[in-house]
């Protein structure tokens, strides 16, 4: 079942695709053509992706699957316990990861949104 796509991962993949990134800035264009097709159950926050992939253009990312974008996230006393990930398959958006590093810290994407740092 897809779902329209929520606040949490909007802000996610615009705090993380930079706009003067030609990538990303072909990424961004694909966003209002996303749904969420899943969201892993573990509370995270990650989404699965479903494209029309026939009716948007795919970002110069290459074939296969790639890693387009991150952000790691830096909590207030400077420690940086994980990361948001966004994957694209064959130049389109496909799914956003967000992962810890350490078994002690738990993440959700509505919780890592005011803190993530861009890599780039």
């Amino acid at each position: 079942m897809n779902h329209a796509l929520p606040a949490d991962v909007t802000e996610a993949l615009d705090a993380v695709l930079g706009p003067d990134n030609a990538v990303h800035a072909a990424l961004r264009a694909q966003i209002p053509h996303l749904t969420v097709r899943t969201r892993c159950t573990c509370g995270c926050g990650s989404a699965y992706f479903q494209l029309d992939t026939e009716t948007v253009e795919r970002a110069p990312t290459g074939p296969g699957t790639a890693i387009a974008a991150e952000a790691r996230f830096v909590m207030e006393d400077g420690t940086c316990p994980g990361e948001v990930l966004v994957f694209v398959q064959d130049g389109h958006l496909s799914w956003l990861e967000v992962c810890t590093w350490s078994d002690d810290t738990e993440v959700s994407l509505a919780t890592t949104l005011h803190r993530l740092r861009p890599v780039r």
